[in-house]
């Protein structure tokens, strides 16, 4: 990731709370895939959308079809994460995320992955994205 340029990636910031820890002090693997979606929904903020508009204005749903996540390194309480989130394909009605979750502090890669999306509509059919998206989309990605 780093040979791209700075507009890449994403990233948010977050400092790991006692409640996501495990008995042994280490974050639970399920709560790298929340993670994920905070990053997800920052980066589209900070793009000028939220899902909350996208269902409600442009009746478009994105459900996770599938995830995909590697563990490098166990993550402990109170330390800081960066979650480094990019577009990484877009298609009409399939959109595709990768993350990397680093630690701040000396920006250790402790975990990545990616999660693809399909569009839906209300009654969760297939539906292509509204083209202001697409075109946001794609441009993110880079191609």
């Amino acid at each position: 990731m780093s040979s791209k340029n700075h507009h890449a990636f994403h990233e948010t910031r977050l400092r790991v709370r006692y409640a996501e820890t495990d008995q042994m002090g280490v974050v639970y693997h399920s709560n790298h895939l929340i993670w994920f979606e905070v990053g997800r929904v920052e980066m589209m903020r900070e793009m000028g959308f939220s899902y909350r508009d996208m269902e409600r204005d442009d009746g478009r749903f994105i459900a996770v079809a599938e995830v995909k996540c590697r563990y490098r390194a166990p993550v402990f309480y109170d330390e800081e994460i960066l979650i480094r989130t990019r577009l990484k394909n877009v298609r009409e009605s399939v959109v595709v995320f990768s993350y990397e979750l680093v630690r701040a502090d000396d920006n250790a890669l402790v975990a990545e992955g990616e999660t693809t999306h399909i569009v839906t509509d209300a009654k969760m059919n297939v539906a292509p994205l509204p083209e202001k998206y697409l075109t946001a989309f794609r441009a993110a990605t880079g191609k």
